[in-house]
Parts: C-alpha cells; structure tokens; sequence
C-alpha cells in the first residue's frame, strides 16, 4: 500500500531532517518533515499513516513521544538521538517505540529499521480494518438483542439469559438466530470474538466508546452503547 512508504520525520534541525529525506528517497519512501512535536501533534489528525521518526534531544521529546503513544494511532514509532543515553531510550521503549537509533542515521540503518516497522504499521492497519468491519456489523442489532448479545457472550445459557432479562427462552432463542444472522455468523463463539475486535470488553459491561481514542468520530454502535449505558 503506498501510505506504508511514508516517513513522518520530527526533528527541530533542518540539517537533520534534509539528511533524513534524502536517505528516505534513497530507499524509496517519502519523507514529510516536521520541525517540532507539537507542530506535528496538531496536524497528526488530517495525515495518512505511515512510520515516525523522532527526535529524542529536544527537550520534549519523551513528553511528544507519550503523546503519540496516547492517540494510539498504531504507528510504529522510531526514537533517534544524537547522544543516546541509556535512561532515555529505556524510558523511549517503556513508552512504545519501535526501536532506538543513534543520529546519524544513514541509509542502510534507516532501511533496516524501518523493514520491521512497515510490518508493524501493516498489521496495524489490517487490525482497524477489522475493527471497523465488526463495528459496523454490530451496528445491525438492536437494544435488545444487544442485550441479549452481551448476555450471550459471557458464556450464559439460553435458559439463564432468559431468567436475567425476564423473557422466555423461545424468545432468548429467537433473537440469537437473529443475532447471528444479522453478524453474519455460525455462532456464538464466532460473535464474541468479533464483537471483541470492535473493540467490546467481554465479561463486562463498560461502553465501547471509552476504549476508542477521543480524536475517531463515534461509531452507530457505540452510540448505541453509549445511550444504553445511560439507564
């Protein structure tokens, strides 16, 4: 896919980040410079996915770093510095990079380094694809055979469904054919794993919403989450 060749490259030096551009073309991936964390913080919503390089000595940048992590955009991260120390990368790491490079990063080390983080970004895209699958898929369903989902998923009986929501077990039988119609599934099993790739904590109770980040518009089926978690 072509967004998987480009490189977000934050570092507040303009020697650095013409060095880094060129290097990227050199191998084939388009680089898009940025002279601080925060210039690239506030435009990070309106760009196509790709891999980050970023700067480890400015003064921020551990602080930009959780930042990033924090959007939970799912794109690999690659730490740099100058002058590495071993506190700094540790903490790089803790916080979810990729890896840590030592400036400068030449053609060969930038290549090498970023072979595991196309793979990263790969499947982190085909996860949200399958992600936005199941959501819309569970979108189909109504309050009620929500409910009777959510029951259903915990690994409860038809018969114990039936007593928790004061309904018959015809009735509890009737809508898990629904249900697993309307998903597309041939079973519960199948249903519960799909309603946990759009992102449902299975067990409990909890709206989907609050386990999305806050910048992605809210999906039908997390709205209707979110007005059934008012009652």
């Amino acid at each position: 896919m072509a967004h998987q060749r480009t490189v977000y490259v934050v570092d507040n030096d303009l020697e650095t980040r013409r060095s880094l551009t060129i290097n990227l073309a050199s191998i084939g991936a388009e680089a898009w410079p940025f002279g601080s964390g925060s210039e690239f913080l506030e435009i990070l919503g309106h760009l196509m996915p790709g891999c980050i390089l970023l700067d480890m000595d400015a003064d921020d940048g551990l602080e930009i770093l959780a930042a990033l992590v924090q959007r939970e955009t799912g794109w690999p991260i690659l730490a740099m510095s100058a002058h590495p120390r071993v506190a700094v990368a540790v903490e790089a790491m803790k916080l979810g990079a990729l890896d840590f490079l030592e400036k400068p990063v030449e053609g060969p080390k930038l290549a090498a380094a970023l072979i595991p983080a196309w793979s990263a970004l790969e499947a982190s895209l085909e996860k949200g694809e399958a992600k936005r699958v199941a959501q819309n898929r569970l979108a189909r369903l109504t309050a009620r055979e929500l409910d009777i989902s959510l029951a259903l998923f915990s690994g409860r009986s038809n018969k114990a469904v039936a007593h928790e929501l004061g309904i018959s077990v015809r009735t509890v039988e009737m809508h898990r054919a629904h249900i697993m119609a309307k998903l597309g599934v041939k079973s519960i099993a199948e249903a519960a794993v799909m309603a946990t790739h759009a992102g449902l904590a299975i067990g409990r109770r909890a709206p989907v919403a609050s386990l999305a980040p806050v910048s992605r518009a809210v999906s039908p089926f997390e709205e209707r989450r979110l007005a059934r978690s008012a009652y």
